[in-house]
């Protein structure tokens, strides 16, 4: 069977100089690779589903539509946790990289980054083997990407992520969306009391000292 990947990003350039790039990248190794693209993590989910013995690799945009922040890793790990996933950020946010790492990201990839690095890396992963088999799934070093992109191994907040309960981290995903406690409180079926806690507990975590340097932070 072929290998493939799945571009998710509502930008169409860039999902066709990735499928260009990967096309023209697998003709000169002999492999045979398929792209799929989706600009939006609703019909990536879709795509993934229907296409997971294939898909060898996710590249995922974190500014979707039907997203915000870590929302789409979050709910895209949560239903296929097996899954490879790179993200793509618009922002080099060292903070944001850590979250991705943390929820089960294999790399995360600044959008600044050159098309051609970002193929490379895809080399990296092994979807450009002849037999198109890609390699068993795992984490790759820093060492493995591109010399731009290899400042993005270690950062200040890794504990911060990897301390989050499941709850918090929903809690959290609400106040990056600019929801009020009253909001969340009313959504999680939570006091507002215990969702001040919870906010109060996630902002000790991350170092900050207010609502608005989270979200601008994070976001």
């Amino acid at each position: 069977m072929s290998s493939a990947i799945l571009v998710v990003d509502d930008h169409d350039l860039l999902r066709l100089g990735v499928s260009a790039l990967v096309q023209a990248q697998a003709a000169t190794s002999g492999a045979r690779i398929s792209v799929f693209e989706a600009g939006n993590i609703a019909d990536a989910l879709a795509l993934y589903a229907a296409n997971e013995a294939a898909v060898g690799l996710v590249l995922l945009d974190l500014a979707l539509p039907d997203t915000h922040g870590l929302s789409g890793l979050a709910e895209f790990r949560l239903r296929f946790p097996a899954a490879r996933v790179v993200v793509l950020s618009g922002t080099a946010n060292s903070t944001l990289a850590q979250g991705a790492l943390a929820l089960g990201a294999s790399a995360f990839l600044p959008k600044s980054a050159d098309l051609k690095e970002m193929v490379g890396f895809i080399r990296a992963c092994g979807l450009f083997e002849a037999d198109g088999t890609p390699q068993q799934q795992q984490t790759l070093p820093a060492a493995a990407l591109p010399k731009s992109l290899s400042g993005y191994a270690e950062f200040a907040h890794a504990s911060a992520w990897q301390e989050l309960t499941p709850r918090q981290m929903q809690v959290l995903q609400w106040v990056l969306e600019g929801k009020a406690n009253k909001e969340i409180a009313q959504l999680a079926n939570l006091s507002e009391g215990t969702v001040k806690n919870h906010v109060s507990t996630i902002l000790l975590l991350f170092g900050m000292r207010s609502r608005a340097q989270l979200i601008s932070t994070l976001r």
